[in-house]
């Protein structure tokens, strides 16, 4: 059986009249990376302030690192990291200090504590970097320097918050590598992002928050499929076959000037193969194909009924 990092059922927030948690159900196993998506005030940042002890919930049961957050909050702490959207990092420190800080803050000894700013220093490729005042770091040294901070506890957990914001694509490409070095290490990712491309390319689940309720959860091939308008282009050698096709098939959009055939499919393999099939047992030859399938900005705009914001 799989072990869990984050189990909750049933969680439920509100302030005042308004509820922003309405009864929500996750369950994150170890290893692995979740990222929530939602829009503005769907409920995320709420939802990771209840799992990592920031504020109680209303109601529902959670697990978090295998401890209740309300009864055994010093237990939960001491399993998981927190990397916020903004850096935590001190810019009048060194990137060395910054992490010795958090070596005393961890109660590690003087030698410890050197020994693991080294090794997070070598890891993030910031050894040049180490003695120079974080304040002149870029963005991306600045985010890794900050990740690197949060790893100084040796979380099983950590919640990564807008991981990538402001950085530029290569940065970012950067940071994305470090999170997955970090789960083949055993670590579980818990992501919230803006960036629908960075929980497509990361995460192994994705769970759709809006007005507090979980409309969506899976992978995003999963989510993907759930939307229409994913189909698969055909081309031909000549305009006879492409005639053959499309009366073969008995749908799809012809184009006799690209001799291309648009067929509706939601681009699964078995679909794909069928279709193969049907087209080679009467000798109708395919000369390319392609498969488009939405892609999660697609299935964000039409799960909640609204554009992405802000637009990346």
């Amino acid at each position: 059986m799989t072990n869990l990092a984050i189990s909750a059922t049933g969680l439920h927030k509100s302030y005042g009249d308004k509820v922003v948690l309405d009864g929500i159900d996750l369950t994150v196993p170890e290893g692995t990376i979740f990222s929530l998506l939602g829009p503005n005030g769907a409920g995320k940042t709420t939802t990771v302030q209840i799992l990592s002890t920031l504020i109680p919930a209303d109601g529902g049961t959670v697990q978090v690192a295998g401890h209740d957050p309300t009864r055994r909050p010093d237990d939960v702490r001491g399993a998981i990291g927190v990397t916020g959207q903004y850096s935590a990092v001190d810019k009048l420190l060194t990137g060395e200090e910054n992490l010795l800080l958090m070596a005393d803050l961890h109660h590690l000894s003087r030698s410890d504590g050197r020994r693991k700013a080294a090794e997070l220093l070598d890891r993030f490729d910031l050894v040049e970097a180490a003695r120079k005042p974080a304040g002149s770091y870029s963005g991306g040294m600045q985010r890794r320097l900050d990740l690197a901070m949060t790893l100084v506890g040796d979380p099983r957990l950590i919640f990564l918050d807008e991981p990538t914001t402001g950085l530029d694509p290569r940065s970012r490409r950067s940071m994305w590598q470090i999170v997955r070095e970090l789960v083949a290490d055993g670590v579980t990712i818990f992501l919230t992002t803006q960036y629908l491309e960075e929980a497509d390319q990361l995460a192994d689940r994705i769970a759709l928050l809006d007005h507090g309720r979980l409309i969506a959860e899976g992978t995003a091939e999963e989510l993907k499929r759930r939307i229409p308008g994913g189909h698969i282009t055909l081309t031909f050698a000549d305009a006879f076959l492409l005639d053959a096709a499309r009366h073969a098939l008995g749908t799809g959009t012809a184009d006799p000037e690209a001799l291309t055939l648009q067929v509706p499919s939601d681009g699964g393999v078995r679909t794909v193969r069928e279709l193969l099939v049907h087209l080679d047992e009467r000798a109708i030859d395919v000369a390319d194909m392609s498969v488009h399938t939405p892609d999660l900005d697609d299935v964000f705009l039409t799960l909640t009924g609204q554009q992405k914001e802000p637009v990346r």
